[in-house]
């Protein structure tokens, strides 16, 4: 059987002995990239500073929204209470350029946005949108 390298004349080292030896710069690069990420990834470990204006506390005001929702059925539209059945005729019309938008409480249920926005959508408002407020 031949070879199908021939060795290097002189080297008297077989195919093998001579890929294990090619393979060593590559074993010793790999560990120097592994301790590189590993001493990379301690020093970003340190916390970043904060930001200004940051840490003070927001006043607490109402979203700009069309429709507030404090729980399932406790409904307010410009600071005026609605229920399910004068809802449609306390919003201002339906247009198709411009969204309702919802500011709901945490406390509401999905069960109960789902209704509301059934009825929303009986009524002929296709746009809506839900404002969400930020953990702090």
């Amino acid at each position: 059987m031949e070879l199908l390298v021939p060795p290097p004349p002189g080297s008297g080292k077989s195919l093998m002995e001579r890929v294990e030896d090619s393979l060593l710069p590559l074993i010793n690069l790999v560990f120097l990239l592994l301790m590189f990420f590993m001493v990379a990834g301690q020093m970003a470990a340190t916390p970043l500073p904060e930001l200004p204006n940051v840490s003070e506390p927001r006043s607490p005001q109402s979203p700009e929204a069309d429709l507030l929702v404090k729980s399932g059925t406790d409904w307010s539209v410009e600071g005026q209470s609605v229920n399910a059945d004068t809802l449609l005729s306390t919003l201002s019309e339906p247009e198709a350029n411009r969204e309702l938008r919802i500011a709901a409480d945490r406390t509401v249920t999905m069960s109960d946005l789902e209704r509301l926005f059934r009825l929303l959508e009986d009524g002929g408002y296709e746009n809506v949108i839900l404002l969400t407020e930020p953990r702090q």
